[in-house]
This record gives C-alpha cells, structure tokens and sequence, in this order.
C-alpha cells in the first residue's frame, strides 16, 4: 500500500456535521480505479475544499497499477490542493475482477475502519453497471453504518445513470477546473471515446438542470440513508 501525505491551510468551519468549528472534520473517497472519484465528485470536493477550512480527506483508489498509479496520485494531489490535510492511498487489486477478490477488498475495508473515522463518504453507486464499483460501492454499506454516504455516477457505455435525489450546484469555474484537470492529468484515458470534456460537462450540465439552482451546472448523488437530527 502507497500514502501520499500533504497539508494546506483555507479560511472557514464545515457546516455539514453540528459540531464546533474548531473540530477538524474527514472525508472519506473511495474509488475502485485511478479517475473514479475525479469524475463521479471531483467538483463537489473542490466546492467543499475552497468553502471550508478545517476539512481532512483519505482518498482511496483500489486499482491503481503503472502509469495508472501516477496518474492517480497526481491528480488526487491537484484535487485535493485546498485541503488542511490529506491521505492518498493507492491499491493495486485486479481490475474487472473485484468480486473474485471480494476477501481481500473486504480485508482492507476492515483496516480502514480502524484508521479513519469520516464525516461523509463518497463512493460509488449501487446501481452502477461496472462490476468493480458495485463491490465497493457494497462494501462501504457493509463497513460504515453510522456514517453519511453519497454515492455519485460515472457515464459509461452501459447507460446506467439514474435518478439521484442529492444535489450539489457548481460553478462554471469549478466545472471548468473539473474537466481541465481529468484531461491533464488522465493522459492514458484521452484515447477512449467517452472521456472527453464534452462527456463531462453534459452530465453537470444536465444535472444542473434538474437542481434548478443558481448555477448552470451541478454533480449529483444518491443518498440512500440519511438521518438528520
């Protein structure tokens, strides 16, 4: 296992959890390959990294090999430049066959939960068509029962997107930071015919639309379980 470790300061509290503002507070990413959590809420955390001050976040990427494994470290530093501290943790499990690794995922999951105790989780989409986000996306369920999870959406071949019911409005600076990095920094993936600027701003754009916000643009998520006090 690879850890990445990084500091920066900003300017103010997270409102999301009661709690005084001088408590430090964890995000938790986790993504079964390199460009995962960069697509599915890249702009959600660059939102919530240049509102708020006292944020932490342990960023995890379960395949991550080769040219891949940069990519993934490099582009998670770049996303994660606002943060007060980070974690970037890469694995390198087979891809395409993370259910038949399911023990060993599962293993790790257990580690986590001992080392992190998160505020929000991000991870992946129940309803996701790709075999490998749907095993972590399961996983998380099963490893943090007391924690606020949002499962975000890829864009895919398989036409799995759904209806969310979590939105958060962005800006068009921050959409246009979203995209610029994922075609920097994601080299070997600019071959594939989906990854392209125009994939990724007709997703925010479209779930813009149906936040009906100030914005134009918006990422959304599922919240399956949310329990408010």
């Amino acid at each position: 296992m690879d850890q990445y470790k990084g500091k920066k300061g900003l300017r103010d509290m997270w409102p999301l959890v009661k709690q005084k503002a001088s408590r430090e507070h964890h995000i938790l990413c986790l993504g079964a390959h390199s460009d995962d959590i960069e697509i599915g809420c890249g702009g959600t955390i660059l939102q919530l990294l240049q509102t708020y001050s006292n944020c932490n976040v342990t960023w995890v990427v379960f395949c991550a090999n080769g040219a891949r494994k940069q990519e993934a470290v490099t582009s998670a530093k770049r996303f994660l430049s606002g943060a007060k501290a980070y974690t970037i943790v890469t694995k390198a499990f087979k891809e395409s066959f993370f259910p038949y690794r399911g023990e060993e995922i599962k293993a790790f999951f257990e580690q986590l939960k001992t080392r992190v105790t998160p505020d929000l989780i991000f991870s992946h989409c129940r309803h996701d068509s790709h075999q490998d986000h749907r095993l972590i996306c399961e996983l998380t369920w099963n490893t943090f029962r007391n924690h606020l999870i949002l499962e975000y959406e890829i864009p895919k071949y398989d036409g799995d997107l759904g209806q969310p019911n979590v939105y958060v409005p962005l800006s068009k600076e921050l959409c246009d930071a979203k995209a610029r990095y994922l075609m920097e920094e994601f080299s070997t993936q600019r071959s594939r015919q989906w990854f392209t600027e125009d994939t990724f701003y007709s997703l925010l754009r479209l779930r813009g639309i149906e936040a009906n916000g100030t914005t134009k643009y918006a990422e959304a998520f599922y919240g399956r379980k949310i329990v408010v006090l």
